[in-house]
Parts: structure tokens; sequence; C-alpha cells
């Protein structure tokens, strides 16, 4: 399964870690200077959710982000399945 959110649609991104070396200059030194990069990702806060939709009588499993979690809080979760089977997701 991949690591996506179902509602809001996140996916890992990619990014650089920065090895610093140095005093900063704020603390009277000469500066940091960076010593290395390499890449790293930036992965989604995923939840595997059990909800319950009333308008079906029915349990739904959805994997979620915490942003999503708190949208569904705000709109609520029978507005986003309908807009979820909109745009052609089977639930």
């Amino acid at each position: 399964m991949s690591k996506r959110c179902q509602v809001t649609g996140k996916i890992p991104r990619r990014g650089n870690s920065y090895a610093l070396r140095g005093i900063a200059k704020k603390k009277k030194g000469i500066g940091l200077k960076v010593t290395g990069i390499t890449k790293r990702r930036f992965r989604p806060n995923l939840h595997k959710k059990r909800l319950f939709l009333s308008e079906e009588n029915r349990f739904i499993t959805l994997r979620l982000s915490t942003n999503a979690l708190r949208t569904i809080d705000k709109v609520g979760l029978p507005s986003i399945v309908r807009q979820m089977r909109k745009q052609g997701q089977h639930i």
C-alpha cells in the first residue's frame, strides 16, 4: 500500500539533510559551515482509521494524515466521502 493520504493526497517529499560544523556568528564564532549533504524523505503522518459512516450505517477504513483528520472534524465525514466518490475513489 502506498504512503498516500486518501483525503488530502499527501505523499512523501524529497529534501536534504545538512551536516553543520562551527560556531554561529551570534555566539561570536566565524559562522556555520555545511560539511555534508545527504538526501532524505519527508513522510506524511499517516494513520489507519476506522470511521463510522452514519448515512450508510457501516464502518469504513481510511488511511489518513493528521491534517485530513482535522478536515473531517471540521467539514464532516459524509461530505468528504461524497467528494472522494466524485473523484472516482472506491470506498
